[in-house]
């Protein structure tokens, strides 16, 4: 079945650093996750003045994935979309065994692919393509699984070195090393949403400005956004799921209806630095969530939203007394869905 969704590619004008949970910035991550990309989008409208309900618990009315890579060689081409590869363990025949570490390191599915991937369909053929020919199958550029000739470093990745300055002043600078990364031609990130995107447009519109990532000051994570929309032909019928977001379930037991021994799943640790001033020196609470590309058992074969907002404040009791009265810090929990066949 064919189902229809909005889509948002944003086209980075500026290198963009993406931190990980172990604030080690000699590496970037390789997307950004759904709750990051939330958390900015309610942060610059506070900024502008937008008040919320009193009973606001982090819920903007809208969904979204989180960003995945696409390539476009310039805006008059159509765009080739990576999602992520399912979590669970592939079964490789003999002719491909040597080619084990090649294959597991693929992290990307080129729409196409992806969508015979979820359908349950092995992607055996194309790990195969030109094997007699080639020391590569022109298929595989790097992390990446497509049908269509893309440049293998469409993101490419640099280090450059840079000053730490502690967050209260009171340590010397110490020099640190940081990786960038930047896109070629057109290219991007792009997501999904499903509700109601008014809000959503004018985060983006803020951020544009803004940046998002680190060191956004120095001139990183700028970039200009597009609304389109995008058809993924989905499985007719599935008994398992797989999420496009980062995952947090609404209950203990609720996940233990979507566990059984063929669900595949990783985990990812959400926390880091508030930073809103002056609170800038406190850590969030920490939680773990499910990774993109996580597969839950499912009871029907439709696109579904689940999942909860989590609110990460640290307990006044233990915050300094002039910080006790710190505000919420809501992260987003709830994932797009879409069905998936084993």
């Amino acid at each position: 079945m064919k189902r229809k969704f909005t889509l948002f590619r944003l086209h980075f004008t500026a290198p963009l650093h993406l931190g990980n949970e172990r604030e080690d910035y000699t590496q970037s991550l390789g997307m950004i996750h759904s709750d990051s990309l939330y958390a900015a989008l309610t942060a610059a409208l506070f900024k502008v003045g937008w008040k919320p309900p009193e009973d606001f618990a982090g819920n903007l009315g809208f969904t979204i994935s989180s960003l995945f890579p696409f390539y476009q060689k310039d805006a008059s081409e159509p765009a080739v979309y990576f999602f992520p590869k399912a979590r669970k363990q592939e079964m490789l025949d003999e002719s491909l065994l040597e080619r084990h570490k090649q294959i597991k390191k693929i992290q990307w599915l080129e729409k196409s692919m992806f969508e015979k991937h979820i359908k349950g369909e092995p992607l055996t053929d194309f790990y195969k393509a030109n094997q007699a020919e080639t020391d590569q199958p022109q298929y595989i550029k790097g992390d990446y699984l497509c049908t269509q000739k893309i440049p293998e470093n469409f993101i490419s990745r640099q280090v450059f070195p840079r000053v730490k300055v502690s967050r209260d002043g009171q340590k010397d600078a110490e020099p640190f090393y940081m990786e960038r990364l930047f896109f070629a031609d057109n290219s991007g990130m792009f997501f999904l949403a499903k509700g109601n995107t008014t809000r959503l447009e004018k985060g983006l519109e803020i951020l544009e400005d803004e940046g998002i990532g680190t060191d956004r000051n120095v001139g990183n994570g700028f970039f200009k956004f597009e609304k389109d929309s995008l058809e993924l032909e989905l499985p007719e019928k599935a008994d398992y799921k797989m999420n496009l977001s980062l995952f947090l379930p609404e209950s203990r037991e609720s996940l233990e209806k979507m566990l059984d021994d063929k669900a595949a799943y990783t985990f990812k640790k959400r926390g880091g630095w508030i930073s809103t001033p002056p609170y800038n020196t406190i850590r969030k609470n920490r939680i773990y969530m499910f990774e993109e590309g996580s597969i839950f058992k499912s009871e029907n074969a439709i696109p579904s939203i689940e999942g909860r907002m989590v609110n990460l404040k640290p307990e006044p009791s233990k915050l300094p007394e002039n910080l006790k009265d710190i505000h919420d810090i809501w992260r987003n929990g709830e994932a797009l869905f879409i069905p998936f066949n084993q």
